[in-house]
Protein backbone atom coordinates (compact mmCIF):
# COMPACT_ATOMS: atom_id res chain seq x y z
CA UNK A 1 0.00 0.00 0.00
CA UNK A 2 1.48 3.59 -0.94
CA UNK A 3 2.06 6.21 1.74
CA UNK A 4 -1.34 8.14 0.20
CA UNK A 5 -3.12 5.22 0.38
CA UNK A 6 -2.56 4.76 3.98
CA UNK A 7 -3.02 8.66 4.45
CA UNK A 8 -6.31 8.16 3.30
CA UNK A 9 -7.20 5.86 5.64
CA UNK A 10 -6.29 7.95 8.23
CA UNK A 11 -8.54 10.57 6.74
CA UNK A 12 -11.48 8.65 6.87
CA UNK A 13 -11.20 7.86 10.87
CA UNK A 14 -11.06 11.49 11.13
CA UNK A 15 -14.46 12.32 9.18
CA UNK A 16 -15.76 9.43 11.75
CA UNK A 17 -14.70 12.29 14.55
CA UNK A 18 -17.57 13.88 16.32
CA UNK A 19 -18.10 16.89 14.66
CA UNK A 20 -17.05 19.35 17.84
CA UNK A 21 -13.64 17.37 17.04
CA UNK A 22 -13.39 17.10 13.11
CA UNK A 23 -14.66 20.31 12.34
CA UNK A 24 -12.41 22.23 13.82
CA UNK A 25 -9.15 20.51 12.89
CA UNK A 26 -10.29 20.87 9.32
CA UNK A 27 -11.55 24.41 9.66
CA UNK A 28 -7.79 25.29 10.70
CA UNK A 29 -5.99 22.89 8.11
CA UNK A 30 -8.47 24.73 5.42
CA UNK A 31 -7.07 28.45 7.16
CA UNK A 32 -3.66 27.69 6.76
CA UNK A 33 -3.77 26.74 3.36
CA UNK A 34 -5.56 30.01 2.18
CA UNK A 35 -2.93 32.18 4.41
CA UNK A 36 0.08 30.14 3.31
CA UNK A 37 2.62 32.05 0.94
CA UNK A 38 5.04 29.64 -0.60
CA UNK A 39 7.41 32.35 -1.79
CA UNK A 40 7.87 32.95 2.05
CA UNK A 41 9.41 29.08 2.32
CA UNK A 42 12.70 28.39 0.95
CA UNK A 43 13.14 27.42 -2.45
CA UNK A 44 14.95 25.15 -4.99
CA UNK A 45 17.99 26.82 -5.94
CA UNK A 46 18.76 28.58 -2.15
CA UNK A 47 21.11 27.46 -0.09
CA UNK A 48 20.08 25.63 3.19
CA UNK A 49 21.16 27.64 6.50
CA UNK A 50 24.01 25.74 8.80
CA UNK A 51 22.06 23.52 11.61
CA UNK A 52 23.69 22.34 15.03
CA UNK A 53 20.54 20.49 16.77
CA UNK A 54 20.75 17.43 19.08
CA UNK A 55 19.72 13.63 17.71
CA UNK A 56 17.62 11.40 19.77
CA UNK A 57 20.14 10.44 22.43
CA UNK A 58 21.07 14.37 22.68
CA UNK A 59 24.32 14.67 20.77
CA UNK A 60 24.68 17.60 18.29
CA UNK A 61 25.03 17.20 14.69
CA UNK A 62 25.41 19.67 12.67
CA UNK A 63 24.45 19.89 8.79
CA UNK A 64 27.97 20.54 7.81
CA UNK A 65 29.17 17.16 8.97
CA UNK A 66 26.30 15.50 7.19
CA UNK A 67 27.33 17.55 4.11
CA UNK A 68 30.40 16.24 4.48
CA UNK A 69 28.95 12.46 3.61
CA UNK A 70 27.17 14.23 0.67
CA UNK A 71 23.44 15.18 -0.41
CA UNK A 72 21.09 15.13 1.85
CA UNK A 73 17.38 14.57 1.88
CA UNK A 74 15.56 16.25 5.03
CA UNK A 75 12.13 15.81 6.61
CA UNK A 76 10.61 17.47 8.86
CA UNK A 77 7.89 16.10 10.63
CA UNK A 78 5.44 17.58 13.68
CA UNK A 79 5.34 15.03 16.07
CA UNK A 80 5.15 11.50 17.68
CA UNK A 81 1.52 12.16 18.02
CA UNK A 82 0.47 13.00 14.58
CA UNK A 83 -0.83 9.84 12.78
CA UNK A 84 0.22 11.72 9.54
CA UNK A 85 3.77 12.10 10.44
CA UNK A 86 3.77 8.23 12.13
CA UNK A 87 3.13 7.09 8.46
CA UNK A 88 5.37 8.91 6.25
CA UNK A 89 8.71 8.20 8.81
CA UNK A 90 7.53 4.70 8.41
CA UNK A 91 7.80 4.69 4.71
CA UNK A 92 11.04 6.84 4.40
CA UNK A 93 12.83 4.33 6.91
CA UNK A 94 11.53 1.47 4.18
CA UNK A 95 13.55 3.24 1.30
CA UNK A 96 16.46 3.94 3.67
CA UNK A 97 19.12 1.38 1.82
CA UNK A 98 17.61 2.72 -1.59
CA UNK A 99 18.78 6.20 -0.08
CA UNK A 100 22.31 5.38 0.98
CA UNK A 101 22.90 2.77 -2.12
CA UNK A 102 22.55 6.43 -3.76
CA UNK A 103 24.93 8.01 -1.39
CA UNK A 104 21.99 10.62 0.46
CA UNK A 105 21.99 10.95 4.13
CA UNK A 106 18.40 10.72 5.14
CA UNK A 107 17.44 12.59 8.17
CA UNK A 108 14.41 13.91 10.34
CA UNK A 109 13.95 17.27 12.14
CA UNK A 110 11.18 17.94 14.68
CA UNK A 111 10.17 20.39 17.34
CA UNK A 112 9.93 17.53 20.01
CA UNK A 113 12.38 17.02 22.24
CA UNK A 114 15.02 14.30 22.33
CA UNK A 115 12.55 11.82 24.66
CA UNK A 116 10.15 12.01 22.40
CA UNK A 117 12.02 11.89 19.28
CA UNK A 118 14.01 8.43 20.51
CA UNK A 119 10.38 7.05 21.40
CA UNK A 120 9.86 7.61 17.31
CA UNK A 121 13.43 6.30 16.56
CA UNK A 122 12.56 3.24 19.10
CA UNK A 123 9.24 2.87 17.52
CA UNK A 124 9.87 2.22 13.90
CA UNK A 125 13.75 1.07 14.46
CA UNK A 126 14.95 3.98 12.94
CA UNK A 127 18.23 4.21 11.15
CA UNK A 128 18.82 7.64 10.54
CA UNK A 129 18.90 10.82 12.39
CA UNK A 130 15.76 12.35 14.00
CA UNK A 131 17.16 15.66 15.16
CA UNK A 132 15.31 18.52 17.45
CA UNK A 133 14.52 21.75 16.72
CA UNK A 134 13.21 23.00 20.17
CA UNK A 135 11.03 25.97 19.86
CA UNK A 136 11.10 25.48 16.01
CA UNK A 137 14.06 27.76 15.20
CA UNK A 138 15.29 26.06 12.19
CA UNK A 139 12.20 25.61 10.87
CA UNK A 140 11.07 29.37 10.91
CA UNK A 141 14.70 29.91 9.14
CA UNK A 142 12.80 27.92 5.94
CA UNK A 143 9.57 29.14 6.57
CA UNK A 144 8.04 26.33 7.03
CA UNK A 145 5.78 27.28 10.25
CA UNK A 146 2.58 26.43 11.10
CA UNK A 147 1.04 28.66 14.03
CA UNK A 148 -1.97 26.95 14.94
CA UNK A 149 -5.08 28.62 16.28
CA UNK A 150 -5.85 28.60 19.70
CA UNK A 151 -9.54 27.10 18.78
CA UNK A 152 -7.10 23.89 18.82
CA UNK A 153 -5.75 23.78 21.93
CA UNK A 154 -8.48 22.48 24.02
CA UNK A 155 -9.32 19.57 21.31
CA UNK A 156 -5.52 19.03 21.50
CA UNK A 157 -6.18 18.69 25.03
CA UNK A 158 -9.38 15.97 24.64
CA UNK A 159 -7.39 13.86 22.38
CA UNK A 160 -4.31 14.03 24.75
CA UNK A 161 -1.82 15.17 22.18
CA UNK A 162 0.15 17.97 25.01
CA UNK A 163 2.29 19.66 22.75
CA UNK A 164 3.65 21.88 25.65
CA UNK A 165 5.04 18.39 26.80
CA UNK A 166 6.64 16.84 24.31
CA UNK A 167 8.22 20.35 22.52
CA UNK A 168 9.04 21.96 25.64
CA UNK A 169 7.24 24.97 24.96
CA UNK A 170 3.72 26.67 24.63
CA UNK A 171 3.87 28.41 21.68
CA UNK A 172 1.20 25.73 19.75
CA UNK A 173 3.69 25.80 16.65
CA UNK A 174 4.44 23.05 14.49
CA UNK A 175 6.41 22.71 10.84
CA UNK A 176 4.79 21.60 7.97
CA UNK A 177 6.13 18.43 7.07
CA UNK A 178 7.98 19.34 4.31
CA UNK A 179 10.73 17.25 2.68
CA UNK A 180 13.86 18.72 0.50
CA UNK A 181 16.72 17.66 -1.14
CA UNK A 182 19.69 18.94 -1.21
CA UNK A 183 23.17 18.46 -2.83
CA UNK A 184 26.16 18.37 -0.73
CA UNK A 185 27.33 22.13 -1.28
CA UNK A 186 23.60 22.61 0.85
CA UNK A 187 21.97 24.06 -2.32
CA UNK A 188 18.29 23.12 -2.12
CA UNK A 189 17.49 20.60 -5.39
CA UNK A 190 14.33 19.57 -4.98
CA UNK A 191 11.43 20.50 -2.32
CA UNK A 192 7.92 19.07 -1.40
CA UNK A 193 6.61 21.72 0.73
CA UNK A 194 2.55 21.96 1.26
CA UNK A 195 0.50 23.55 3.78
CA UNK A 196 -2.19 20.85 3.84
CA UNK A 197 -0.54 18.20 6.30
CA UNK A 198 -2.35 15.41 5.23
CA UNK A 199 -0.15 15.57 2.23
CA UNK A 200 3.01 13.85 1.96
CA UNK A 201 6.15 13.11 -0.65
CA UNK A 202 5.73 9.47 -1.87
CA UNK A 203 9.86 8.04 -1.02
CA UNK A 204 9.76 6.87 -4.65
CA UNK A 205 9.63 10.25 -5.48
CA UNK A 206 12.38 11.08 -3.60
CA UNK A 207 14.17 8.41 -5.33
CA UNK A 208 13.38 9.87 -8.69
CA UNK A 209 14.81 13.49 -7.61
CA UNK A 210 18.10 11.66 -6.19
CA UNK A 211 18.48 9.93 -9.59
CA UNK A 212 18.14 13.06 -11.41
CA UNK A 213 20.59 14.12 -8.68
CA UNK A 214 23.07 11.91 -9.71
CA UNK A 215 22.43 12.43 -13.54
Amino acid sequence: MSLTDQIAAILAKINEFPEELRNPILKANAQFQDSFDPRTAIQIGQTIPEFRLPNAVDEEVSSADLLSQGPLLITFYRGTWCPFCDLAVAALQKHLDEFKARRVTLVAITPELPDFSLSMTEKHNLRFPVLTDRGNAYAEKLGLLFRMPDSLRPIFDRIEHGLKGHNGDDSFTVPIPATILVDKEGVVRNAFIDPDYTKRLEPAVAIEWIDALNH
